[in-house]
């Protein structure tokens, strides 16, 4: 299925976008939702988020590139990036950009959607998805259970750490902007916030021999 978002004067939308499109059963979405863009379903809507700019997608991939490496050399879990379907709870299938899953979860991550929660999830940020990640994505996340998950905002220039609190439905959330953030749950996962605000961004195997010495 194809969709095409017009302005005014009936020409593709160049702005970013995020339409919701209601009345959806999650059999339909699964059914008619296209491979190559990134579709949401959510309590009954499609989510429909516009093409990712080529900034976007180098950052996605510098994170995914710096994670795979670490999980591989510790021999710890598997990385996967968008668009993967997460089935988070009834209702609920989200598409992150870039996700962790632990070990004991990796061997039954198979179909569409996938049936696991990620220990770790990633979502870059733009101003058109900015309320929507800091809001409505971290409530599911926290509720679904992910033990942690990084909203990076290049705009703004701050990563945004949300740790599950113990026993509770909810984040603890820290906004850092330069320095070191290790996580607590990925086993020797480690970055430097400022090296996603590189332009360009640094080559992936210094920021390795730092982060992995």
């Amino acid at each position: 299925m194809r969709i095409r978002v017009l302005d005014e004067q009936e020409q593709e939308l160049q702005d970013p976008y995020v339409l919701r499109l209601g009345g959806w059963s999650e059999e339909r979405y699964l059914k008619e939702a296209p491979e190559s863009q990134r579709w949401e379903f959510v309590r009954g809507e499609v989510l429909l988020y516009s093409p990712a700019t080529a900034e976007h997608q180098e950052l996605v991939g510098f994170l995914y590139r710096l994670l795979a490496e670490c999980c591989e050399r510790q021999r710890w879990g598997k990385v996967l990036t968008g668009p993967a379907a997460v089935r988070l709870s009834s209702g609920v299938i989200r598409e992150p950009d870039v996700f962790v899953l632990a070990p004991e979860d990796a061997r039954q991550a198979q179909g569409v959607p996938l049936s696991v929660v990620p220990t770790l999830i990633v979502e870059v940020m733009s101003p058109s998805t900015r309320t929507l990640d800091l809001g409505e994505k971290a409530q599911d996340y926290a509720q679904a259970g992910v033990p942690e998950y990084w909203a990076v905002d290049p705009e703004r220039r701050a990563l945004v750490v949300h740790a599950l609190e113990k026993g509770r439905e909810r984040y603890r959330v820290e906004s850092v902007t330069e320095g070191w953030v290790r996580s607590r749950v990925v086993p020797g996962l480690r970055l430097r916030a400022d090296w996603l605000w590189q332009e360009p961004l640094p080559p992936l195997i210094r920021c390795l021999q730092e982060a992995l010495p």
